[in-house]
């Protein structure tokens, strides 16, 4: 293919706005029919009332992890670095099938006796918190990253919508919000994680179709290798990567277990029995969809050999970009759908949690906790939230000059170091104290933005790395010289003994 022949361009076809917006009805139509079942009270709101299908909360676990970063940063970093990016999809995909396996049955089982509905549930649970202070701390951590995760994922949004459809930006975003805001106020945790399921099904029909066509027309996997390693051998190799790199690559799967919009998906499956049905299943739709991601990254450096050819010379504009030079509008309109779904399917969780920590564990289990609040009031209070914290997420959003890919791995980092030590000792060590999780999650905080604000530090590897481990420290070393609670013995077993759950 001749460089240069290709050059960033929008054109707008009707078909493809049709079914664009086709999608979007159905979701809204999901958050309409949620909306019922999500008013019954706080427990449906926010986990569903524990009562999740297996492959609901399969895919929902999957791509709610996955966001924006999947199909504008992966690609488009993998049109800058080639096969290597697959290592930065590895190490998450390893993670999540761990997790699934081990960690979220001892969740799930635990929050249900203890009626945790939320991440600073279970640790008030597990570590008594009369005063409430371990709760709000919780809480606060999950706001401070969770709102840069949102925002980031409106600026994807945006970003979408002016490479797809030829609007601004700042239009696509707010367009972006309006359509989160709908269905995750009307159907809360339901609606979203039926969302999700479907919006799993968009990303996986894009991510599985584009990579295929765009080979295809390239000549076939033999001359599109040939072509991308004449462009640069280390391109097609995939272990081309320096070892720093590449521990950053592989340490993105220490942020898993602190993220609270994929624990919570534990937390909700009806049957703990079938979580290792689950993870099978959320496994094999991580592989695929982590795969496409690269290959079309990789097909891309083919039709747009220099990256001024790409809207605004940003490699996250890639994906549509390369979907409208090779598809039918009508499928261009749904891998435009696709995009939209990863960033939805990561932004209506991560709202809800953050409504969560605000609602039920600010203002009804510190504030008001000697009153009893009628149910459905509580969940016209976590609608007004969820509304709130959009417009927070906006104005993050418009302040935000820097990339989606960034934004992301940042909120991630900061989750990651802050309640993945914490919350994984929480379900496997006795001695962990009340104490040494405060040591952890300020620890795994301050490290995460004392690294990425260290422009020296920034450059040398990933934040999340040593912020992950040294609130692992913190948090091993105060609790060894502190004591456990009384009742640790009796806390554990409560992780692993299943009182009976309904059969799916």
């Amino acid at each position: 293919m001749q460089e240069g022949a290709i050059t960033a361009q929008i054109a707008v076809d009707g078909s493809a706005v049709g079914s664009f917006l086709a999608y979007l009805f159905v979701l809204l139509g999901i958050g309409v029919y949620s909306s019922r079942f999500s008013s019954e009270g706080i427990s449906e709101f926010f986990v569903g009332g524990r009562r999740m299908n297996r492959f609901v909360v399969a895919l929902s676990a999957v791509v709610s992890g996955r966001s924006a970063w999947l199909l504008l940063g992966v690609t488009g970093m993998a049109y800058a670095m080639g096969a290597s990016a697959l290592w930065a999809v590895s190490g998450y995909t390893a993670a999540e099938l761990i997790l699934f396996l081990t960690y979220a049955k001892r969740l799930r089982i635990f929050s249900e006796r203890h009626d945790c509905i939320t991440l600073p549930d279970f640790f008030a649970a597990r570590f008594g918190d009369d005063d409430g202070k371990l709760r709000l701390t919780l809480a606060l951590v999950i706001l401070t990253f969770m709102v840069v995760y949102v925002a980031s994922q409106f600026v994807g949004g945006g970003k979408a919508m002016a490479a797809s459809f030829g609007l601004t930006q700042w239009t696509g975003v707010l367009l972006t919000a309006a359509i989160v805001l709908g269905y995750t106020m009307m159907g809360g945790f339901l609606a979203v994680s039926l969302t999700d399921t479907l919006q799993a099904l968009f990303m996986m029909v894009g991510l599985v179709i584009l990579p295929i066509v765009a080979i295809s027309v390239g000549g076939g996997w033999g001359p599109v290798m040939s072509d991308l390693r004449a462009y640069d051998p280390a391109f097609v190799d995939p272990i081309s990567l320096g070892f720093g790199a590449w521990v950053g690559f592989v340490g993105i799967g220490l942020g898993s277990p602190g993220n609270p919009h994929i624990l919570v998906r534990y937390m909700s499956i009806k049957d703990p029995a079938q979580l290792r049905w689950a993870a099978w299943v959320g496994t094999s739709w991580n592989v695929v969809m982590g795969a496409g991601a690269v290959l079309v990254g990789m097909a891309g450096r083919i039709y747009f050999p220099a990256v001024d050819q790409l809207l605004a010379a940003d490699t996250e504009n890639l994906y549509p970009m390369l979907a409208q030079l090779h598809l039918h509008p009508v499928l261009f309109g749904i891998v435009v759908a696709s995009i939209f779904a990863a960033i939805m399917s990561t932004a209506d969780s991560q709202l809800l949690v953050a409504a969560s920590a605000l609602v039920r564990d600010f203002y009804q289990r510190v504030v008001r906790r000697d009153t009893e609040i009628p149910r459905r009031q509580l969940v016209l209070y976590s609608r007004i939230t969820v509304a709130l914290l959009v417009v927070v997420a906006l104005i993050l959003g418009w302040l935000a000059e820097t990339l989606v890919f960034w934004l992301v791995l940042f909120a991630w980092a900061g989750l990651g170091a802050a309640l993945g030590p914490t919350s994984i000792l929480a379900l496997y060590w006795k001695g962990l104290t009340r104490a040494g999780v405060f040591a952890g999650l300020i620890t795994g905080t301050v490290v995460t933005f004392v690294w990425t604000l260290t422009p020296r530090l920034d450059a040398l590897l990933y934040e999340l790395i040593p912020a992950f481990f040294l609130g692992l420290i913190a948090t091993v070393t105060v609790s060894l010289v502190t004591r456990p609670p009384q009742e640790a013995d009796d806390l554990m077993r409560a992780m692993t003994e299943d009182r009976g759950a309904a059969a799916d």
